[in-house]
């Protein structure tokens, strides 16, 4: 594990997959048997968790069963012919596409179209001799995945999220001081949105990969409530992100705003405390919310005020509320930290 933080190229997904085709080779060696069809199935099959790799075995034995099939089948009728290949991909494609087969699919037809070349004579031993070569990649595979470097990807996720949210904080500040100078949507400004939202989308998918090893794995109570609160500051901010896109979409506004010095400053504001370790706002920030706050609802009730000015006081009262929301979720997890090392500590003395 030290030589793979020492050397961050040499990932855990390479060590598995250079242990489980290594694994693979040998067994088929001892056995005597091809070992090509089992290790390319070694290799597609090693999978970012241990659960996923479990899952799809299932689904790609049988969809190499057909690949194997229709190879044997196609070979025995046209022989090694350019349009054996063309019908055993075809063919393969169509049946695991109608047996619902996808994650399989690939196997499958590497499999098919790789056999042709090697089946002579023996069409029945050599389709067995497939499946159990296939059946010895996914197999061995799964176990590598299940056993060796066990992923723990909650360092990652709370690295990822942290950087993220201080880069919304830029974005935000960014629209902002369109808004406040009556300037149309950046092209810029719209591009890092964007992409900040593919980032977000990449940690929920972190999340799910953590959440099914945790199936298959002895779960640390450590990584697990620092998980729960990062998980829960994300929530947040899948939140924050709808009124941010709500911002994106207002158009420039016709007349100077109302209280525009407060309205920047909130901008501004949001920024620093999205930067903020514990998310904090100073008594400046709280005070310039209440007043915008008592505006949005003296808008509201005397309906006077346009449409698009109400509409961005509702926005930044609400990103201001989920600010609130992120600073409470920090000093939970603080609690908790110092709570479970105080329990640490007298239970050693």
């Amino acid at each position: 594990m030290e030589l793979l933080k020492k050397y961050k190229f040499f990932g855990g997904r390479i060590v598995k997959t250079g242990i489980a085709v290594f694994l693979t080779a040998l067994i088929c060696d001892l056995l005597s048997w091809p070992p090509m069809f089992a290790v390319i199935t070694a290799i597609v099959t090693i999978e970012p968790t241990a659960a996923h790799s479990i899952k799809k075995a299932f689904v790609r034995f049988p969809a190499s069963a057909i690949g194997a099939a229709f190879s044997v089948l196609f070979n025995f009728v046209f022989g090694d012919s350019p349009f054996t290949y063309m019908l055993v991909a075809v063919t393969t494609i169509i049946v695991c596409y109608k047996l619902r087969l996808h994650d399989g699919t690939l196997v499958a037809v590497l499999t098919g179209v790789a056999m042709i070349s090697t089946v002579h004579d023996h069409f029945l031993s050599s389709f067995f001799i497939r499946l159990g070569t296939t059946g010895i990649g996914l197999t061995v595979s799964a176990l590598v995945n299940f056993l060796v470097i066990k992923p723990n990807y909650s360092l990652m996720i709370k690295s990822k999220l942290h950087h993220y949210i201080i880069e919304t904080g830029t974005v935000i500040e960014e629209r902002g001081k369109e808004i406040v100078f009556q300037q149309p949507l950046h092209q810029e400004t719209k591009a890092k949105f964007e992409r900040l939202w593919k980032d977000f989308e990449s940690v929920e998918t972190l999340c799910e990969y953590q959440k099914q090893e945790w199936k298959l794995h002895h779960i640390d109570r450590k990584y697990t409530r620092e998980f729960h609160y990062e998980y829960k500051k994300l929530s947040t901010m899948r939140q924050m992100f709808f009124h941010v896109a709500n911002l994106m979409a207002i158009p420039p506004l016709d007349a100077p705003l109302c209280k525009e010095e407060s309205i920047q400053l909130m901008f501004k504001s949001f920024k620093y405390a999205l930067n903020d370790k514990e998310y904090r706002m100073d008594e400046g920030h709280l005070q310039v919310a209440a007043e915008l706050r008592s505006i949005f609802k003296k808008c509201v009730q005397e309906d006077k005020c346009p449409q698009t000015y109400i509409a961005l006081l509702f926005e930044l009262l609400s990103i201001h509320d989920l600010i609130e929301e992120l600073h409470q979720i920090q000093l939970l997890a603080h609690k908790h930290q110092k709570f479970i090392q105080y329990k640490g500590a007298n239970a050693e003395m």
